[in-house]
């Protein structure tokens, strides 16, 4: 199929409300034209000029399974033909919907019991609020509602998803966030450390601090705890040692719900099927999204515990039916594409994948990047990665956030054919490709970051920057 690419980019342009895009900027051209994105295979997509670029994002740390996937069309397709649509409300179900959530159940960590579905991880975070505030409403405890995030944390942007996020530019303007969510301290020691402190201290730290937080608050105010096992949006951190061990103590102490992010970690991408598993996190509600369909089928969940659960039943004859629930909860042709991604992430062991060349790819990240004169920090896990740069590495300085340096890197290594994310709150270039890569194309990412660095790098001291 060929399409007339300046029509296309004149209707995007005068019809679409793109997300996170500059607008006044897009309107009058000074973004230049949309990318129109025609096809995708393996780890590459190609846009309508012809251009192709590896995708070293995964879309949005969510094509897991690659571009192109066949089976996963035809398993869409075969139910779009047998019947693309029933609702789930009132104990209506599906061939398709009732073996995912039997499967999920089984697969996820921890002792969980069943699946609510949506269609995004924003109202999955927006779900599991709500079930918080449920549980405790059923369990007498009326005021236990607020729900703690952690600062440069990310679990959407709805109201409550966005509030939960735990960086300032999703709330201004935007009258967020509301007043049952309250933010803790980011777990990233590099920047949080004080002098001398391990990270084992610092885990220890940010702990007590959670643990003042519940005190000062009223530990009968506090209803959950919710954090990604990694950090995603927020810089692709990695908890320092010991963190979930000293984080989850606390919450226990204090009789709060830990929801565990499992977005971007679900299905295999730190090398294990869920972060929570990778780091030994016993959630009692888990967020899924992404992973879940690789993105094939807009489809997301809340996978609730056993503890949860069994309040919801147990108060089932005295309030009625579980008031909650959208037009397209458990959507039959969501539900097929799940089962097909989730074979061949079973089939292709992607998790090992992820494992065995994701540790290839941190090798390589350490290797190239971790001694130039501009990076503070390279780190990751798995099929996660990102380099953070600084203006001196030795006082962690940070460059003047005028110059732009994550931005420039991010699109140099565009030019050089490589989607790579310019993170948020910092100059940090990140990296979560799918989890079908090779060590073959880690090297070709690797390579093409490497330049994109060294580029920015010769234009820095060609600005007078002291390097």
């Amino acid at each position: 199929m060929t399409i007339n690419v300046s029509e296309i980019s004149n209707k995007d342009r005068n019809s679409v409300l793109h997300p996170f895009t500059q607008l006044k900027d897009f309107a009058t051209g000074k973004l230049g034209d949309p990318t129109i994105v025609e096809t995708g295979k393996g780890i590459r997509i190609q846009d309508a000029n012809g251009h192709q670029l590896i995708d070293g994002f995964a879309g949005l740390y969510c094509v897991n399974v690659g571009y192109g996937r066949t089976e996963v069309a035809e398993a869409i397709s075969r139910q779009a033909f047998r019947l693309a649509y029933y609702h789930s409300y009132a104990a209506h179900t599906t061939d398709e919907l009732a073996i995912l959530s039997d499967r999920l159940v089984k697969m996820a960590p921890g002792k969980m019991s069943k699946i609510f579905y949506g269609m995004s991880g924003s109202d999955a975070n927006e779900t599991n609020a709500k079930l918080v505030w449920y549980y405790n409403n059923l369990r007498g405890n009326p005021t236990k509602k607020k729900i703690i995030s952690r600062e440069r944390g990310y679990h959407g942007c709805s109201v409550i998803s966005g509030s939960m996020t735990g960086m300032s530019f999703y709330h201004d303007h935007m009258d967020l966030p509301v007043q049952q969510i309250v933010h803790t301290g980011v777990p990233h020691h590099y920047w949080g450390a004080t002098p001398g402190e391990t990270e084992g201290e610092f885990s220890a730290r940010r702990a007590a601090e959670l643990d003042q937080l519940i005190e000062t608050l009223g530990p009968d105010n506090v209803g959950a705890f919710i954090a990604e096992p990694v950090l995603g949006t927020g810089g692709i951190t990695p908890p320092p040692e010991g963190y979930w061990s000293a984080i989850q103590a606390v919450l226990k102490k204090h009789d709060v719900l830990l929801i565990a992010d499992e977005v971007i970690t679900g299905f295999g991408r730190t090398g294990s099927m869920f972060g929570s598993l990778h780091y030994g996190i016993e959630p009692d509600l888990i967020t899924i999204a992404k992973g879940l369909t690789s993105a094939y089928f807009p489809l997301s969940a809340s996978i609730v515990g056993e503890k949860v659960y069994q309040v919801l039943e147990d108060g089932a004859d005295r309030v009625g039916a579980f008031s909650h629930g959208y037009t397209y909860s458990g959507h039959p042709i969501g539900a097929a594409a799940a089962n097909a991604v989730l074979d061949i992430v079973e089939q292709e062991d992607l998790p090992g994948n992820a494992r065995e060349v994701g540790s290839y790819f941190q090798a390589q990240l350490q290797e190239k990047f971790a001694q130039l004169p501009i990076v503070g920090e390279v780190r990751g896990v798995g099929l996660m990665g990102a380099i953070e740069f600084v203006a001196d590495r030795d006082a962690k300085k940070r460059f003047d956030p005028s110059l732009k340096v994550g931005a420039r890197v991010s699109k140099a290594a565009r030019e050089g054919g490589l989607i790579a994310r310019a993170m948020p709150h910092g100059d940090i270039l990140g990296f979560a490709p799918p989890l079908v890569t090779t060590k073959a194309e880690i090297d070709e990412i690797v390579s093409i970051a490497e330049g994109a660095v060294r580029a920015i790098m010769d234009e820095l001291v060609a600005e007078g920057q002291r390097i």
